[in-house]
Parts: C-alpha cells; structure tokens; sequence
C-alpha cells in the first residue's frame, strides 16, 4: 500500500476524481479523520470532511506512478 494526500474541495473535482480512480485496477481508499471510504464511491467520498486533506491508500503498488501522474491536479 502506498499512500498520497489530495485535496477535493470542489464538486467538479469529486466528480472528475471519482471518475478517474474509478478506472484503475486497484482498491482505493480515502481516510479523513477516523473515516475510510471507498475512493470509487461518490457518496462515500461526499460524505467526508473536505475541508481538510484526504488521504489517499492505493493497494497495488503497481499502478501507483501512473495513478500519481493521472492524479497531479489534486495532489498535495
């Protein structure tokens, strides 16, 4: 597992987000707080606190360059 903080402060970017890591071949989970959510699930990714950072696990470590590159515009 390797981890990415990301910021998701808009409704676009949620959606444009949620679309993205929906395509990687990967479990993908968000930790807010003492809250993990499914990355893929929109309502579980409006359902956390996104006024602070996201922390963001990515469980196959194959993928995790191409998805830091996919994801660049919500990096931290």
């Amino acid at each position: 597992m390797k981890s990415l903080n990301i910021s998701l402060n808009s409704l676009d970017k949620i959606k444009n987000f949620v679309g993205i890591v929906s395509n990687l071949d990967s479990e993908i989970d968000l930790i807010s707080g003492r809250y993990v959510v499914n990355a893929k699930s929109i309502m579980g990714v409006l359902s956390l606190d996104l006024s602070k950072d996201i922390q963001m696990n990515i469980y196959n470590e194959k993928i995790f360059d191409d998805a830091k590159k996919i994801l660049h515009d919500f990096l931290i």
